[in-house]
């Protein structure tokens, strides 16, 4: 009994300590022979999506205004009065 005992809290030991170690966190990962770099795009250049807010694909002023409407909405004091 006391030789499984102490082999159960050998075994959870041995889990829980990889989970103590720190991984190094890089911001950008280093840039390797062959790949290629992947930029974000604006965000009024990307298509709507399905059922949701929509705006004129490419149209900035049409996103911009689009935010504005939703911001509106999510403030309950303006959305009342107004």
């Amino acid at each position: 009994m006391r030789r499984a005992l102490l082999g159960v809290a050998v075994l959870c030991l041995a889990l829980t300590l990889p989970a103590c170690m720190e991984v190094e966190q890089v911001t950008s990962p280093e840039r390797q022979a062959g790949q290629t770099v992947r930029r974000d795009t604006a965000a009024w250049n990307n298509e709507p999506i399905a059922g949701g807010p929509k705006w004129s694909k490419g149209d900035r002023t049409s996103w911009e205004e689009q935010i504005k409407q939703r911001q509106l909405a999510q403030h309950e004091h303006r959305r009342i009065y107004q």
